[in-house]
């Protein structure tokens, strides 16, 4: 065996135990991929009746929404009519329930400034302020 024929067996055990090194990763990534192409076939199978079901949500909402629309519409409907009758009232009753406030007003002032009805108040004022003294009086003793 020459120099020659050493080197080259050197060379070729070599390069066997490097095919060996490499080997190990490449099995292991070849089980990722592996593992990968799994798990996107899962989310594939789910994905599909999860699209569904938004779908069918999807339909629900806007069914609902044309009913709701249609509600909103009602209740524009019944707010316009409750404002014309709001007005057609204030029309109708407004200026006659004016006048009789004002001649209420005039006949309780005319009663009131009767002769001796500015004297009974100014004497009821005193009576019921002499009262609440006589009360604050009764609690500073008793404290």
């Amino acid at each position: 065996m020459s120099v020659g024929d050493v080197a080259g067996l050197i060379a070729a055990v070599a390069f066997v135990l490097l095919v060996g090194v490499l080997a190990i990763p490449l099995v292991k990534l070849g089980g990722v991929f592996d593992e990968t192409r799994s798990m996107i076939k899962g989310v594939s199978d789910e994905t599909v009746p999860l699209l569904s079901e938004v779908t069918t949500t999807v339909t629900t909402t806007n069914a609902q929404l044309v009913r709701v629309d249609a509600i909103t519409s009602n209740v524009q409907a019944a707010t316009t009519n409750v404002s014309a009758l709001t007005a057609l009232l204030a029309a109708t009753l407004g200026g006659p329930v004016v006048k009789v406030a004002a001649f209420s007003y005039g006949v309780r002032s005319a009663l009131a400034d009767r002769p001796g009805a500015r004297t009974r108040r100014k004497v009821a004022d005193q009576t019921r302020a002499n009262k609440a003294a006589a009360r604050a009086a009764k609690r500073r003793k008793a404290d």
